[in-house]
């Protein structure tokens, strides 16, 4: 009897250690693994890998960042939401978590994560090749009247920010220009740079140093307010298009059903991370800016991008390619 007596007691003081309760309390007890659902080098990336590392300093455990690209970023999104909800596998999502719904048929209901918190925000300039005879949006505006269908834009291809956010400022400012998408942000701003397709709306940390150079000429940024990168260029809302306002943003989420605890503890330390001056530093550098929500935030920030990037895919007919 003794030692059926122990064998129970041993027992039930296993199960309250793995119980839900106990699991929480303790987390994270080993390494987190942050799901990036696109390539090495972009802006997903390099947030993702910049937060993930002070992120994980934070919590005491290494935080191991896995790039799962393709369609999209809604292969690796799917990964996340198939994970078990504890806590140990995240998930970046930027403006195409808002935008794949409307794109691709998607294996994971994009409503259905467990919002963690934004990370940041960065807007995007429009430039111009200096041949084209325009000074301003007011300008190009004018001449893109004048000759509906036949200025031409660049982009990284077909959904990309820079695609979407020349979309939506064609809907705003009533003008119809051509798109002419390329496989990359690299082959886009070639191109542009070499003078044939002379218009791009492409993100601060791509173009500023050809607007530094002379090579490109900004018109106007497509935030709600100057950027300190380039805080002489207006904002496209300040230049004659008041409605137009366009941000690429990269947050975390964690498999819808994850125990709010978990949520709170990674909520909290992501916004120490955010406190962090080498990090704000970083994040400047990269002509973004940090942005601090709750869980309950995000969450509804995500369902507003959604909305608002569902009218441009409709209305601009884009189709996933």
């Amino acid at each position: 009897m003794p030692k059926l007596r122990s064998l129970l007691l041993a027992a039930v003081a296993l199960m309250a250690l793995t119980a839900p309760g106990a699991a929480q309390s303790d987390y994270p007890n080993r390494a987190i693994r942050m799901v990036i659902p696109f390539p090495p080098g972009g802006s997903n990336d390099v947030v993702g890998r910049m937060v993930s590392t002070a992120l994980g300093e934070k919590l005491g455990r290494q935080i191991i960042v896995d790039n799962r690209a393709g369609a999209g970023g809604s292969i690796g999104t799917a990964m996340v939401a198939t994970a078990p909800p504890d806590g140990y596998t995240l998930g970046v999502v930027s403006i195409a978590h808002a935008v794949n719904p409307w794109m691709y048929k998607l294996p994971y209901d994009p409503k259905a994560f467990a919002p963690v918190g934004l990370m940041a925000t960065g807007t995007n300039v429009l430039v111009i090749h200096p041949s084209l005879p325009v000074r301003s949006v007011k300008e190009l505006v004018a001449l893109a009247k004048q000759k509906p269908g036949e200025l031409q834009y660049a982009s990284a291809g077909v959904g990309s920010f820079q695609h979407l956010g020349t979309e939506l400022f064609k809907l705003e400012a009533g003008i119809d220009l051509l798109h002419v998408p390329f496989k990359g942000g690299g082959p886009s701003m070639n191109d542009v740079l070499g003078g044939h397709t002379k218009i791009m709306m492409s993100s601060l940390v791509q173009t500023t140093p050809h607007i530094k150079s002379g090579r490109l000429l900004a018109l106007a940024t497509g935030g709600k307010k100057r950027n300190p990168v380039l805080p002489d260029v207006p904002t496209v809302a300040e230049a004659g298009v008041p409605t137009y306002e366009a941000l690429n943003w990269w947050g975390i989420v964690a498999p819808a059903g994850t125990p709010q605890a978990i949520i709170d503890k990674l909520n909290a330390a992501l916004s120490q991370v955010q406190d962090m001056p080498d990090v704000q530093k970083q994040f400047d550098l990269q002509g973004a800016a940090v942005q601090k929500m709750s869980p309950a935030d995000f969450g509804k920030f995500v369902l507003t991008e959604m909305a608002r990037w569902e009218r441009v895919v409709k209305q601009a007919n884009i189709k996933a390619q």
